[in-house]
């Protein structure tokens, strides 16, 4: 049904592309025909260039677990309050995201601050390509505004930390494919009986993928011996892909854990200007009350990019948003 669901969504969105393409080429014909339809033109090619970078963005996704559903969590840093407002303003913020790409939500684990904002929230994002849409947002988030907490109306800088774990299934399927395996049968070896010593018996399976070796020859039948020598493997493989599995959360701890409030990944200035740069593609943006409301598709897009081909907004060229 899933799979159903991915097919049925491609195939719609070729429709609208092509529905798209269609309208703009009307429009370009009353335009030849001296019809004044720039208006028009504007809007329908500025939804067709907003619909295709939308796909580039899924294109970009290629990683193991980028289609999965995602865990945030999020934390203030130093700074009492204002840090936990700043939690709770990129609480908000992810949960708008979620919902304007039609995503379910569910908060986990709430910590309320003294006074106002957050200690601490985690949630789950469950939708396709949630955990590869939002790598882009682990790290540092600094924030500098007039705050108002402050009777004194000073300007303070904020910061919160973000990470994002890919949800797994707790179940590892073991999936013992044929050709994977080279089952060799060998004269068994030592004290068994006259038949056990005479015939080939004894079975050694070698799992080429991983090169795990299991063998069995205490049993008389070469049948009772496979099916020992499988159930061994299969014992072996499900190690395997666990040891496999804690070294990835072990990787993303070892991830979580460079993270510092003096490396943040992106700026939110609403003082004494307003603008968001993203400090590692270098994408600026200065609609910043759009953004804080849960558009983050141009910083999102702007990441994927980087992180496939390494370059930067400032590469390309493009002006500022």
């Amino acid at each position: 049904m899933q799979e159903r669901k991915r097919l049925e969504e491609q195939v719609a969105q070729d429709a609208r592309i092509s529905g798209m393409t269609s309208d703009l080429e009307t429009l370009f014909e009353l335009a030849q025909e001296g019809e004044n339809v720039n208006g028009d033109l504007e809007r329908e090619i500025g939804g067709l260039s907003k619909h295709l970078e939308a796909l580039e963005t899924q294109m970009l996704l290629s990683g193991e677990n980028d289609g999965r559903s995602a865990i945030v969590t999020i934390h203030p840093g130093a700074g009492g309050t204002e840090s936990q407002d700043w939690a709770e303003m990129l609480l908000r913020m992810y949960l708008r995201w979620a919902e304007r790409n039609r995503m379910e939500t569910v908060v986990t684990d709430r910590l309320e601050g003294e006074g106002a904002g957050i200690k601490s929230v985690t949630f789950e994002v469950n939708g396709e390509n949630a955990y590869g849409l939002l790598q882009s947002e682990v790290g540092v988030h600094r924030l500098v505004r007039i705050s108002p907490f402050d009777a004194n109306a000073r300007r303070h800088t904020s910061f919160a930390s973000v990470f994002v774990y890919p949800q797994i299934d707790d179940e590892i399927k073991i999936d013992i494919r044929p050709e994977d395996l080279r089952v060799d049968t060998f004269r068994a070896s030592g004290a068994g009986g006259q038949h056990v010593n005479r015939t080939d018996s004894a079975i050694r399976m070698t799992h080429l993928p991983t090169g795990i070796v299991v063998q069995c020859q205490n049993e008389r039948s070469q049948h009772k011996n496979r099916a020992s020598a499988m159930k061994q493997l299969r014992a072996k493989l499900y190690e395997f892909e666990l040891e496999k599995k804690q070294a990835e959360e072990r990787k993303l701890e070892d991830t979580k854990l460079e993270i510092n409030f003096g490396s943040q990944i992106r700026s939110y200035v609403l003082a004494p200007y307003r603008l968001i740069k993203d400090h590692r593609t270098k994408l600026a943006v200065g609609d910043v009350d759009r953004v804080l409301d849960g558009d983050l598709d141009a910083l999102i897009h702007a990441f994927l990019v980087y992180k496939k081909t390494g370059k930067t907004a400032s590469d390309k060229d493009e002006p500022l948003d």
